[in-house]
């Protein structure tokens, strides 16, 4: 049910006529001056509450209010907003979960947790380290060498230390974005579907060491098999280019690496000691057999994701073209 609104003149001349009526000024409410115009209390439904209206509000500008305020709009009496506000404290298991992620980059670049090894590039969010390479499987007899030699260059340089995975490099190390990843994989696989599995020898005692000179490697370099590696390469360099990325080395020296050293230790470790190693190689009872390796599988690691791209078998390549060659050479038979 609406209020029934009490309808009141507002005209001031009407005000000043029936005050000549009554016999002159009548007395002012208390607290208004003498002649002001008097406010009057109209009842408004804006909620629960009483609006008062000032005669005086219909001259008064709008001050760029709103459609429904301005000339002869009620005017509110509202208690002031407080512009300062309570944060809500942040909840200590999110704090706790940046902490983690911030050690651990903190960790990433600690060379005491890597043995002193120096990154070829700083550790940065969002950025993977790349690397193709020829997996090598290890076999009992291969640990057996690797622990003479190991042992015996350590006569020389104490520090060294022995290698716990094994491979033969087809790229150098590179930065790829994370959106990169998978259409670089993808193209890896296309170049790389063609291939045959195949046999190389790494006999040769041979001292390495990176580019910038922070590490000395001692590995098994490649004494045959080096063709069918350099043609691999050729595929890994042209998927790098189209990503814009460094290409392999110019002239290769393919090894497997054995143990790693801080520093560069050349000196030390070629010459006499070198000599020494390769009289060890070529005095193993099984170096033959053990240090001929058979490639089956390409590999690429990106950050801790791995691919793989399996070589195809020759044996089954051969079944495949005998069978394609039968069935060209059936006779085509016509029907009457």
């Amino acid at each position: 049910m609406r209020a029934a609104l009490v309808g009141y003149s507002s005209s001031e001349e009407e005000e000043e006529e029936g005050g000549r009526k009554g016999g002159g000024d009548r007395a002012s409410p208390r607290g208004s001056p003498r002649g002001s115009p008097r406010a009057r209390w109209v009842p408004q439904r804006f909620g629960r509450s009483l609006v008062r209206r000032s005669p005086r509000s219909r001259s008064l500008p709008s001050l760029g209010r709103g459609p429904a305020e301005g000339a002869g709009a009620e005017r509110r009496f509202l208690p002031p907003r407080s512009t300062a506000r309570a944060r809500l404290p942040v909840p200590e298991c999110v704090l706790a979960m940046f902490r983690e992620q911030e050690e651990e980059e903190r960790g990433a670049e600690d060379r005491a947790k890597h043995g002193g090894r120096v990154r070829c590039f700083p550790h940065e969010r969002g950025n993977w380290a790349t690397h193709v390479y020829l997996p090598y499987k290890v076999q009992e007899e291969f640990l057996e060498l690797l622990d003479l030699l190991v042992s015996h260059a350590r006569t020389y340089v104490s520090s060294l230390t022995a290698m716990e995975e094994f491979h033969i490099s087809l790229s150098q190390s590179v930065v790829l974005r994370y959106h990169w990843i998978n259409p670089f994989v993808q193209s890896l696989k296309e170049r790389l579907a063609s291939y045959d599995r195949f046999f190389c020898v790494a006999n040769q005692m041979k001292v390495y060491t990176n580019q910038n000179k922070t590490r000395t490697f001692i590995g098994l370099e490649v004494s045959a098999g080096h063709f069918q590696l350099l043609e691999l390469v050729s595929e890994v360099d042209k998927v790098m280019e189209e990503f814009d990325l460094p290409t392999f080395y110019k002239d290769p020296s393919f090894h497997i690496s054995l143990a790693w050293c801080v520093g560069d230790l050349t000196g030390s470790l070629e010459g006499q000691c070198l000599q020494e190693l390769q009289d060890i190689v070529d005095r193993f009872e099984d170096s033959a057999l053990v240090l001929r390796v058979q490639w089956e599988q390409i590999r690429c690691k990106s950050g801790n994701k791995f691919f793989s791209f399996p070589l195809r078998s020759a044996q089954l390549q051969r079944l495949l073209q005998t069978s394609n060659e039968a069935v060209s050479a059936r006779p085509a038979v016509s029907w009457v």
